[in-house]
């Protein structure tokens, strides 16, 4: 098996609504993305010819989804008062809505999920919240 990894980074803010201690508040990560895909044959013709695929293609395709949230606030859906949510919106700042918790853990199913979309065979993701500390994810959900 062939494998490519490319990682790209963001900084943004989040907090986790329900949360019993500091994450409970805004606070921020420079947070980075590692994504390892997988193929068991090189491809034979063109351009990519004995690449499982071009760098620069997986590298781009995956600082496009970081770039979307960058220097943002990342919020769950329906985890602020709409009126908390109208003032930050008045007030210009980029607010990304997501459907799940903002964890490192959800986050690496989602970058997963988001470059799998793009026709990649990702084997893993992850998603590093600090130097020190990652999360991964690489498929299998039972319920999928």
């Amino acid at each position: 098996m062939y494998t490519l990894q490319s990682s790209a980074s963001f900084d943004s803010a989040h907090f986790l609504k329900g949360y019993n201690g500091k994450c409970s508040n805004i606070h921020g990560h420079r947070w980075k993305v590692e994504i390892t895909v997988a193929a068991s044959e090189l491809e034979q013709e063109g351009q990519t010819r004995g690449m499982v695929v071009d760098f620069k293609t997986l590298k781009d395709d995956l600082g496009s989804i970081c770039d979307e949230m960058d220097h943002c606030l990342i919020i769950e859906k329906n985890s602020l008062k709409d009126k908390t949510l109208e003032a930050l919106n008045d007030e210009g700042f980029k607010i990304v809505n997501v459907d799940f918790r903002p964890t490192a853990e959800n986050f690496a199913k989602y970058f997963y999920t988001m470059m799998e979309d793009k026709g990649y065979s990702v084997i893993l993701a992850k998603v590093f919240e600090t130097p020190n500390n990652c999360a991964g994810y690489s498929g299998g959900d039972e319920d999928e």
